[in-house]
């Protein structure tokens, strides 16, 4: 997949795109296994499920699922549905046709933070102190309880194992058919995002005091990248795992990590300045794009290899709060704090 991003013509207009208006905010959206939907999580209890296709006629609105708020959304690694889990405590199926169907209940939790693996079909979430694990047989086993609430998880990229954050630090977990004893990592303070790197060799995460924290697994030795003007909310990964974008910057910034990694380093910076910071990035899953968008709502896409940024969508002073690229790249999800729902075709 290319996109031609220092093409006159590609840059003049904005891509074809769906837009969707619901009465709620976006909590996360994903695409579906084979990219032909589009499902958002929302405030109201609702997983809203949109043809990929944007000449497609609309879908229907859909009746709540979960008690309270959709806090999490993934794809489901099983099928061609989704994972949603809730403040009602509920973690759930959702198929295509809309129904779920009750993996775990745990009442009185939040289940915010939500991970899943293709390979092994297993899905990992957060559930106050402790982090569920459901395999594809749909067993669920619990891990923890951790020193505080888990803020994030993530996969290893083999699957065998799980990283919690939590205050103080991340706790890796082994899932596998090798039961090992748990890695803790520490630093101090709240960690409130995690993201495991797409080669497995290091775990990123944001703090509460607007920095990254970054662990070589291997070695266990750490570094601590600062300087943001707030809270990094948002980490994505490269492809290649040869940087890792950040949010919480008015620019694309990616911290590379080839060679011996970015010790010593500043950060890639590029693109043209948004109307305010990044709030939400998210890699291509295959190209040397990202896809970011701004608390002032812009959407723009960047492309690393030629330091150039297309605006995707204009201002319009809500939030971004979800992004999510289809299987294939050519297509882009986002939702923000208005409950404004928008499918970006970028094949053109």
């Amino acid at each position: 997949m290319k996109f031609d991003l220092g093409n006159p013509a590609w840059r003049a207009t904005l891509p074809p795109s769906r837009s969707v208006a619901a009465d709620a905010p976006v909590s996360a959206c994903a695409f579906s296994r084979d990219g032909k939907i589009a499902a958002f999580a929302l405030g109201d209890g609702c997983v809203r499920l949109i043809a990929a296709d944007v000449t497609a006629a609309p879908s229907a609105a859909t009746d709540p699922v979960h008690k309270g708020a959709v806090l999490s959304l993934i794809a489901d690694p099983l099928n061609d549905g989704f994972v949603s889990g809730g403040d009602d405590g509920r973690l759930l199926r959702i198929g295509l046709d809309g129904k779920a169907t009750e993996i775990a209940n745990h009442k009185g939790k939040w289940i915010d933070k939500l991970a899943a693996h293709r390979g092994n079909g297993t899905v990992a979430a957060s559930a106050g102190k402790m982090a569920l694990v459901v395999d594809k047989s749909g067993e669920v086993r619990e891990f923890g309880p951790h020193q505080s609430t888990v803020t994030a998880v993530d996969f290893s990229k083999d699957g065998s194992r799980i990283a919690c954050s939590h205050y103080d630090g991340i706790t890796i977990w082994s899932i596998g058919h090798v039961v090992l004893p748990p890695r803790r990592f520490a630093w101090r303070g709240s960690h409130v995002a995690l993201k495991w790197s797409t080669d497995g060799k290091f775990i990123a995460t944001g703090t509460q005091e607007n920095d990254i924290h970054v662990w070589r697994i291997a070695q266990a030795n750490d570094m601590r990248m600062a300087g943001y003007p707030a809270k990094v909310k948002s980490l994505s990964w490269s492809a290649d795992a040869r940087w890792l974008y950040t949010s919480s910057q008015p620019v694309f910034t990616a911290w590379p990590f080839a060679g011996k990694g970015p010790e010593g380093k500043p950060p890639l910076q590029f693109g043209e300045e948004g109307a305010g910071l990044f709030t939400v990035v998210a890699a291509h899953p295959t190209a040397e794009y990202v896809a970011g968008g701004y608390d002032s709502g812009e959407l723009q896409l960047g492309d690393i290899k030629t330091r150039r940024s297309v605006v995707l969508k204009m201002s319009d002073g809500a939030p971004v709060s979800a992004l999510a690229w289809s299987p294939d790249g050519t297509r882009l999800a986002a939702g923000n704090e208005n409950g404004d729902m928008l499918v970006i075709d970028l094949r053109r």
